[in-house]
This record gives structure tokens, C-alpha cells and sequence, in this order.
């Protein structure tokens, strides 16, 4: 993100650095503990019986997992709130290892989408919460050029067939002008 705050029309504006975490309330700690491990490669740096801290990164937690005494277990896909979180990750050859890794032990996703910025894919974790594991597909010089101008022609884009591959989403990532060229926009 730019530094440049006179964009906001306030010289004063002092964006933050970064996103740093999120914490997480459950009535499953130890489920929650071992599912963003496996799925994150977390590794928990402090944990007592109410609380763990997990990083992944440089970061000194990324993720903060709380099981507040009196904590209520709550329906589950209730209506508002947080949709979900987006890790991403730097490379394709990473991010299609760690889809793999996933399934052999049983974890993969809900849902598969090419978003013409991103191609990500949706899991749920132990509690429904969502969770992205995304790769861009748009160098970062270009990112908010692709916001302004491509997104609001097809915001959800293409679902990726049900079995990921490299050859098949190499094949969709290099089409040229990606989001005019879907299939359902062909004559």
C-alpha cells in the first residue's frame, strides 16, 4: 500500500503497517491448535489452557486461539460476521504442495475459485471459520490498477475444476486478458 495519505484528503492519516493477526474465540482448543498447524505449518509458541499463540513467519503470533471460560459454542455459518481469513502464499509450486500435503490427510477445501487476481481456495477450520490459501496471480505493481479496473467485471470469477493441477491452472492463469476470456463469455 502506498504511504502517500494525501490520497485520503487528511496529511495527518497514518495507515498501519501491516495486518499482524487474528485472534480466535473456541469451545475446541486443542482441535483448533492441531488444525491450523497442520494447515498453516503454525508452530505454537506459547500455550496455556485458555490461550495459544501460533506463528508461521517473522511475526510474533499470526494467529491467537482463546477458549474463554463460560464460552458458548455458537451455530454454526451464522449469517454475519467474519467470512474468513487469507493466507498467501508466495510461490505455485508452494501453494499447490501445500494443497497436496492437505489432502493426503484428509483436509480440502470447500471451494476452488480462479479470481483473475488471485486463484484461492476455501476451507473451513474445526469451528466454520473460513479460511483462504490463496496465490496472486497479478504482479503487485498492479494490483490496485486490477481493483479499479477489472474486478467489477466478474468479481467471483471462474471455479477450478474439483482436482487441481498444475497443467490446468497454469492453463487458466496464462490466458491473455484472463477475465474477458472466460468460457462463458465466448460466443
Amino acid at each position: 500500500m502506498s504511504s502517500d495519505n494525501s490520497r485520503h484528503g487528511d496529511n495527518s492519516l497514518i495507515p498501519p503497517a501491516r495486518l499482524s493477526h487474528a485472534v480466535l474465540r473456541t469451545t475446541r482448543l486443542e482441535e483448533m491448535i492441531q488444525w491450523y498447524r497442520i494447515v498453516l505449518g503454525a508452530e505454537v509458541l506459547y500455550r496455556n489452557d485458555v490461550i495459544a499463540f501460533l506463528a508461521y513467519d517473522h511475526e510474533h503470533h499470526r494467529v491467537a486461539l482463546a477458549a474463554v471460560p463460560g464460552l458458548v459454542e455458537r451455530p454454526k455459518r451464522s449469517e454475519e460476521g467474519l467470512d474468513h481469513l487469507a493466507f498467501f502464499y508466495s510461490t505455485f509450486a508452494h501453494w499447490t504442495a501445500n494443497y497436496e500435503r492437505l489432502k493426503t490427510v484428509g483436509i480440502t477445501p470447500k471451494i476452488r475459485i480462479h479470481h483473475g487476481l488471485t486463484i484461492s481456495l476455501y476451507y473451513r477450520d474445526p469451528d466454520d471459520n473460513g479460511v483462504e490459501l490463496s496465490i496472486d496471480n497479478v504482479e503487485l505493481a498492479q494490483w490496485h490498477d486490477w481493483m479499479r479496473e477489472q474486478l467489477g467485471r466478474n468479481p467471483i470469477d471462474v471455479p477450478l475444476d474439483p482436482m487441481i493441477s498444475r497443467r490446468s491452472i497454469t492453463r487458466v492463469s496464462q490466458r491473455p486478458n484472463f477475465v474477458d476470456s472466460r468460457p462463458s463469455r465466448r460466443n
